[in-house]
C-alpha cells in the first residue's frame, strides 16, 4: 500500500503513469459525478486513435434510443480507453465497460464503490483518490472494510502476480490519519442483519409459510441458533422481539395462530401452532416485506367504488421500503410537489399525513418518485427526466423493475381478494411502465421489434 500526497493533477498523473506501463487501473471516487468528471479530465490528456475504442464508443452511445449528455460523454472517454462506471449508467453500458476492461481494451475505469464488491478484474493498480464520503453527519472517512474491499481489486492473483494501491491525500496529516486508520487499522465488527426489523419478519413469514417451523418453541430454538443470538446474547428480549414480530403478522393477517391453555412445565413455552394464510404464503413467495404487502392490501381495499389512475398505484408502490431511496424533494420544488399533490389528491389510495408527521418527508417523496415513473409512462424520455428528476438511465431502470416488481405483487393480491378490476388496470400500467409509453400505443408494441420511438411514429400515422 503507497499513500501519495495530492498534487494538482496527482491522481491524473498516476494513470498516466499506468498508461505508460502498459497496464490497467481502477480510480475509486465517492460520487457518480467525481467519477465521471475523472475521467473526462484525464480523456482530455491522451491521444488515442483506435478503431476497436471507436466501434465502442458508438456501441455505448447508441444504447438508449436517444442519447443523453451521460452517453455522450461516456463515448467521449471511451475512444481514449477510459471509462466512467456507477450505477447511473445503463445496464448494458455497465456490461460493455466490465467486459472490455476484461479483454483489455479499456485501460482505467474511474468508478464508484460499485465494483469494490465481488468483481475478479485485470486491475495493476487501485487509485483511491477519495477516502471519505457525505453521509448524515457529513463528510466522513469510509469503513476500513470498504477500503479493505477496494483496495483489494488490485493485482488479482488470475491476472497479475502483484498489485499496487495506492491512497491520494492532501497533507501530511491526512496521510498519517490514513496510515493509522487504514493500514494499521482493524476491520469493523460485523453484525447480523436479522436485528434489522424489515428483515426479521420478512425471514419469520418465510419459515412459517414453508413449513419449516410452525410453533412457538421450534421458532424460539431456531433462532437461539443463530449469529443474531449470539451477539444478542439476552435470550430472553430476543423473545419478545420475534413474539412482536409474530403478533403483527397475525394482525396483518398473513399467519394464524392455533392457542393450547397448557404450558410445558420445563421450560414455560406456550405450544402455539401457526400457519401461513393463502395471502401469507403469497407474500412469502414474492419475498416482499410483510409491511409493503399490508400497506398494497390496504390500497387495494380502498380502490372500492373509488377512482383510480395510472398515478394511484404508481404512488403506493413508490411508497414502499423496496422503492427506497426514495427522489427526495428539494425546498425549491416543495410548491410545485404540493400543487401536483392537489391534481392526484382525490385517487390516491393512501390517507395523506398530517404535515407535521415525521412519515410526511417520505410520503412527500413518494409523490416525487411517483411523478417520475407517470412522465416515464406518458414517453418523456432519458434526457427529459435527467434534467427534470436528476435521474440518471441506470438509476431509472432500477426503479422501474422495482415498480414492475411491487405492481405484480399488487396484482396478485388483487387476485387473492377478488379485486378482478384491479389486475386489469395493473397489467396494462406493467406493460406501459415496461415499454415507456401512453396506453393507446400498447397494442403495437406487442409486435417483433417494435420500440415505443417506432410505435409512437406509426400511431401518428394512423396505424
Amino acid at each position: 500500500m503507497e499513500i501519495k500526497l495530492k498534487t494538482n493533477n496527482s491522481t491524473a498523473n498516476l494513470i498516466l503513469d499506468t498508461l505508460e506501463k502498459n497496464k490497467q487501473a481502477l480510480v475509486f471516487v465517492n460520487t457518480k459525478r467525481s467519477a465521471e468528471k475523472t475521467a473526462e479530465d484525464t480523456s482530455k490528456k491522451i491521444n488515442v486513435d483506435s478503431r476497436e475504442l471507436y466501434e465502442l464508443s458508438e456501441k455505448a452511445l447508441n444504447v438508449l434510443a436517444r442519447p443523453t449528455k451521460q452517453c455522450e460523454r461516456l463515448a467521449y472517454c471511451l475512444k481514449k480507453g477510459i471509462a466512467f462506471h456507477h450505477a447511473g449508467l445503463h445496464t448494458k453500458q455497465r456490461d460493455l465497460i466490465e467486459d472490455n476492461f476484461k479483454n483489455g481494451l479499456i485501460k482505467i475505469i474511474c468508478a464508484t464503490p460499485t465494483l469494490a464488491y465481488g468483481m475478479d478484474l485485470p486491475a495493476y493498480r487501485v487509485i483511491l483518490k477519495d477516502l471519505r464520503r457525505y453521509g448524515y453527519r457529513g463528510l466522513q472517512f469510509i469503513p476500513v472494510l470498504e477500503y479493505l474491499q477496494m483496495a483489494g481489486r488490485a493485482g488479482r492473483p488470475k491476472f497479475d502476480s502483484q498489485g499496487e494501491a495506492i491512497a491520494v491525500c492532501s497533507s501530511e496529516a491526512e496521510k498519517e490519519k490514513i496510515w493509522q486508520r487504514y493500514i494499521l487499522g482493524e476491520p469493523e465488527e460485523i453484525f447480523s442483519k436479522l436485528a434489522v426489523e424489515p428483515v426479521l419478519r420478512t425471514y419469520l413469514l418465510s419459515l412459517i409459510a414453508s413449513d419449516f417451523v410452525n410453533s412457538k418453541k421450534d421458532i424460539f430454538s431456531f433462532f437461539n441458533k443463530t449469529f443474531w443470538a449470539y451477539q444478542f446474547e439476552d435470550i430472553e428480549r430476543l423473545e419478545l422481539i420475534i413474539e412482536s414480530m409474530l403478533n403483527l403478522l397475525t394482525e396483518w393477517g398473513f399467519i394464524i395462530s392455533s392457542k393450547k391453555d397448557d404450558f410445558q412445565s420445563a421450560d414455560k413455552v406456550s405450544d402455539e401452532k401457526y400457519e401461513a394464510t393463502l395471502t401469507g404464503k403469497r407474500v412469502a413467495e414474492l419475498y416482499i416485506d410483510p409491511l409493503s404487502a399490508y400497506n398494497l392490501t390496504t390500497a387495494i381495499k380502498m380502490t372500492a367504488g373509488k377512482k383510480t389512475e395510472a398515478f394511484s398505484f404508481l404512488q403506493i408502490v413508490s411508497h414502499t421500503l423496496e422503492m427506497m431511496p426514495f427522489l427526495r424533494v428539494r425546498t425549491k420544488e416543495y410548491d410545485d410537489i404540493q400543487e401536483e399533490l392537489l391534481k392526484h389528491g382525490d385517487c390516491l389510495l393512501e390517507k395523506e399525513p398530517d404535515i407535521y408527521d415525521i412519515e410526511y418527508g417520505d410520503f412527500l417523496n413518494s409523490i416525487k418518485t411517483a411523478l417520475m415513473l407517470n412522465e416515464w409512462v406518458d414517453e418523456k424520455d432519458d434526457e427529459y427526466l435527467l434534467e427534470k428528476y436528476s435521474i440518471r438511465p441506470g438509476e431509472l431502470r432500477v426503479k422501474v423493475n422495482i415498480a414492475n416488481w411491487l405492481l405484480y405483487a399488487t396484482e396478485e393480491l388483487a387476485r387473492i381478494l377478488k379485486f378482478k378490476d384491479i389486475i386489469k388496470e395493473t397489467t396494462k400500467l406493467r406493460l406501459r411502465l415496461k415499454h415507456g409509453a401512453k396506453e393507446e400505443l400498447l397494442a403495437l408494441l406487442k409486435l417483433r421489434d417494435i420500440g415505443r420511438a417506432r410505435a409512437r411514429k406509426m400511431h401518428n400515422y394512423g396505424i
